[in-house]
């Protein structure tokens, strides 16, 4: 069984810096894909930005592009997202994701997720 725990969140102002972490337990398969989503009150789920890691394929949203950074510690077995220059749209829960494939990561293994507001 996958458990993906989720940490980082908080509050932050305009502009400002967050580092979420997700912490990843069981075995997922040798190629997968690791990722983020999001949702906003009111607003469908939005994937963020995945790793493909058969192939090392980034993807981000457009709107989080030159901002978010996502990464894998292979050691530590987490998947982070470094999020700069933070805007109020930005304010959801954040949720990590893995799957077996970047198609299906919606449909795959979901975390509690952890909220980050941002406020002007």
């Amino acid at each position: 069984q996958v458990q993906l725990v989720e940490s980082g969140g908080g509050s932050v102002q305009v502009g400002g810096s967050l580092r979420l972490s997700c912490s990843i337990s069981g075995y997922i398969g040798s190629k997968y894909c690791l990722g983020w989503f999001r949702q906003a009150p009111g607003k469908v789920r939005e994937r963020v930005a995945h790793i493909d890691i058969e192939s090392g394929t980034i993807y981000y949203t457009y709107s989080v592009k030159g901002r978010f950074t996502v990464s894998q510690d292979k050691v530590k077995n987490t998947l982070s997202l470094q999020m700069n220059s933070l805007k109020p749209e930005d304010n959801a829960t954040y949720y990590c994701a893995a799957a077996s494939s970047c198609t299906a990561l919606d449909l795959g293994y979901l975390g509690q997720g952890t909220q980050v507001t941002v406020s002007s």
